[in-house]
């Protein structure tokens, strides 16, 4: 865990988020300024800086994250019509949360290309 940053610190749960399902590695809350009906945002427990270092690290939670925004999906009803993951890497991918996280965007239509 880092004490800077939010994710980490939502985490601990001494930032409170909107939680939309958990495993005993992934956390999955509501994003506060969402972009689409459904916006999650999923992210390892364990810090990792951005999607690539974490894949390298460990590829294994790697998928796990990707299985929860699948999960996600269910959970929110988007899984029949579509819905965008979205892994914003490094400051110029418009990453402002240097924890990996990914985006789960649906329930609207997701034009491309995107912004």
């Amino acid at each position: 865990m880092s004490t800077d940053c939010l994710f980490c610190r939502i985490v601990e749960r001494s930032v409170p988020a909107t939680v939309v399902h958990e495993t005993d590695t992934v956390l999955a809350f509501r994003d506060i300024d969402p972009q689409a009906e459904t916006h999650v945002l999923v992210i390892p427990k364990e810090h990792h800086p951005d999607a690539a270092a974490m894949a390298v690290a460990d590829p294994q939670l790697a998928g796990e994250v990707l299985a929860v925004a699948g999960e996600v999906a269910k959970i929110d009803g988007v899984d029949a019509s579509g819905y965008r993951l979205v892994f914003n890497t490094g400051a110029d991918a418009n990453q402002t949360v240097f924890h990996a996280h990914c985006h789960v965007l649906g329930g609207r239509n997701l034009t491309w290309p995107p912004g």
